[in-house]
C-alpha cells in the first residue's frame, strides 16, 4: 500500500484524537460517582425489603397486642360480674361462695398474667416501630445522597461528552486527510491491537509496541520509498516515519 506522507503523518494525529476519544469514554464509564450510585441503589433496595418487613412485624404486633388486650377486658369484665355477684349477696351457698371466691382469684391472676403479655407486646411493638423508623429515615437520607450523586454524575457526563463532541469534530476533519484504503487499514489494526492502529518510529523504536527494531527491519526501512505504508515487524501496526526516527 502507498501513501503520501503528509497523509501518513496525519494517522499519527488521527491516532491521538482516537486515544483522546477512548480516554474520555473510559472516563465516562469509570465515574466515581457511578460506582457509589450503584452501591446506594443496592443499599435503597435493601432498606426498601427492610422497611416491608418491618411494617409487616409492627403490623403483626398491632393485632397480637389487640387480641391480648381483648383477652384482658373479656378476663376482667368477666371478674366484675363475678365480683358482683359475690357483693350482691345473692350467693348463700358456702360452696357456692367458695367457687365463686376460687374464680375470682383465678380469674385475677390470668388477668396479670395477660397485662404482662400486653406489656411485653408493648415493647417488642416501640423496638419494631423504632426501626422503621430509623429504616425510613435512612431511606430519606438516601434518597437526597442519590440525588445529589446523580446531579454529579450527569454534570460530569456533559463536560465530558462537551469534549468528547470537540475532539470528535477535530478527528473527522484529521479523517478526511487519510486516503480511504490506509484509513480502513488503521481503523481493523486499531479494533485488533487495543486502539492503536499507528505508531511512530522514534529513534528506531517502534512507539506502538516500544521494541527497537532490528538493523535488518530498519535497513529495509531505510530502502523503502517516501509513500511506501510500512508496518512494524513486531506488533503489525502501522509505523509512520518522521525527523526523528533515526533513520
Amino acid at each position: 500500500m502507498k501513501a503520501a506522507p503528509h497523509a501518513q503523518q496525519r494517522l499519527i494525529d488521527l491516532q491521538e484524537l482516537d486515544t483522546s476519544l477512548d480516554r474520555l469514554a473510559h472516563r465516562r464509564r469509570t465515574l466515581p460517582e457511578l460506582a457509589e450510585i450503584e452501591r446506594l441503589e443496592a443499599r435503597r433496595g435493601e432498606l426498601r425489603d427492610h422497611i416491608v418487613a418491618a411494617e409487616t412485624e409492627l403490623g403483626d404486633l398491632d393485632r397480637e397486642q389487640k387480641k391480648a388486650e381483648q383477652d384482658v377486658e373479656q378476663v376482667r369484665t368477666r371478674a366484675e360480674r363475678d365480683q358482683k355477684r359475690l357483693d350482691s349477696g345473692m350467693v348463700t351457698s358456702a360452696k357456692d361462695l367458695a367457687s365463686l371466691q376460687a374464680e375470682i382469684e383465678s380469674l385475677g391472676r390470668r388477668q396479670s398474667d395477660l397485662e404482662e403479655v400486653v406489656l411485653e407486646i408493648m415493647e417488642r411493638r416501640e423496638e419494631a416501630e423504632a426501626r422503621v423508623n430509623a429504616l425510613r429515615a435512612e431511606s430519606e437520607g438516601s434518597g437526597g445522597e442519590l440525588a445529589a450523586l446523580t446531579e454529579r454524575r450527569d454534570a460530569a457526563q456533559a463536560k465530558i461528552d462537551e469534549e468528547a463532541g470537540l475532539t470528535g469534530t477535530a478527528r473527522n476533519g484529521v479523517a478526511k486527510d487519510i486516503p480511504d484504503d490506509l484509513l480502513a487499514l488503521y481503523e481493523k489494526l486499531r479494533d485488533q491491537f487495543g486502539g492503536v492502529g499507528a505508531a511512530v518510529l522514534y529513534r528506531g523504536s517502534c512507539q506502538g509496541c516500544h521494541l527497537a527494531l532490528n538493523t535488518v527491519d530498519l535497513n529495509r526501512i531505510r530502502a523503502a520509498a517516501e509513500d511506501d505504508v510500512l508496518r512494524c515487524e513486531e506488533c503489525r501496526r502501522i509505523l509512520v516515519r518522521t525527523a526523528e526516527s533515526g533513520l
